[in-house]
């Protein structure tokens, strides 16, 4: 069975998010009924065709495919708790972010209410939902994957990693790890030319090509993990990686240290543990045995 655009779906939950999922479902031509907490937000969605329901309850009744898209994990619970009856023999994405522990026990609770469950992370801000560069990670039902895939791809590219409910929003949060990071590391170097004058924006234009440029060693960085081997030829050693002149800088400048000292701390432990001739692959091992 493949699912087409008579499928009808339901949206709970019409935040950015939400709201940009629901508009293009009603732009691909689903028949979309919407449901949010506060009035209004739906307006211009029916405006577009989609069907506004007064209650979450009445969104469920719609259609057989619901998708939820509100504020935490709480928030789920406390919507789609009472539906339990009503999701019965129905299928539930959940799009909403929540930690992995949480997209299992949500997954547990749809089980055994007789729900088809699909859990999603959402790699994309609001404003790409439907265009190149979004993707959304799911797990759980691959029978719900497969059947709904080609409504899924609407919003964006979408990658299945399997039956475990937890294991689409590991991976979001993890590569959000990432994110968050290199945004903060950006910060950083934008506070510490500051007092030169230069803008952040002036800043950006030199920071942007050279983070971009450095992604490419995120390969050999994996490749060297996965063999586990942190002494082979051609990695820089973690004597040399030794922040402490830029913590230094960071000072004369008149700034905080805090980003920069996470990292010095893992690069130092291993030192400490005599590894300091070794690759500066080696942090990892930091971050999987907490000091």
């Amino acid at each position: 069975m493949t699912s087409d655009d008579t499928t009808q779906v339901s949206v709970l939950g019409l935040g950015a998010m939400g709201s940009a999922l629901a508009d293009a479902l009603v732009k691909a031509g689903y028949a979309t009924t919407v449901w949010n907490r506060s009035p209004g937000k739906a307006d211009g969605l029916v405006a577009q065709g989609a069907k506004a329901a007064a209650t979450p309850g009445d969104a469920v009744r719609s259609g057989p495919l619901v998708i939820a898209c509100l504020l935490d994990h709480a928030s789920v619970r406390e919507v789609l708790d009472p539906l339990s009856g009503d999701l019965a023999g129905r299928t539930l994405v959940n799009v909403t972010t929540t930690s992995p522990a949480q997209s299992r026990e949500l997954a547990a609770w749809a089980a055994r209410a007789g729900i088809a469950y699909l859990d999603g992370g959402i790699m994309a801000v609001p404003e790409m939902i439907g265009r190149p560069g979004a993707s959304i990670l799911y797990s759980g039902s691959a029978d719900v994957f497969h059947q709904h895939k080609p409504l899924l791809d609407r919003w964006g590219a979408s990658t299945y990693f399997g039956e475990d409910a937890g294991l689409a929003s590991l991976y979001d949060l993890a590569l959000l790890a990432g994110m968050y990071v290199m945004f903060a590391g950006f910060m950083h170097g934008a506070a510490m030319v500051a007092p030169a004058g230069v803008t952040a924006s002036e800043f950006a234009a030199k920071a942007a090509p050279w983070l971009t440029a450095m992604t490419s060693a995120f390969q050999e960085y994996a490749e060297v993990i996965d063999g586990g081997d942190y002494t082979v030829a051609g990695q820089q050693s973690l004597r040399f990686s030794n922040l402490g002149d830029l913590l230094a800088a960071s000072s004369d400048q008149g700034i905080s240290t805090e980003v920069v000292d996470m990292v010095q701390r893992l690069i130092q432990r291993q030192i400490d543990a005599g590894h300091g001739e070794e690759g500066f692959a080696r942090i990892i091992e930091s971050i999987r045995q907490p000091g």
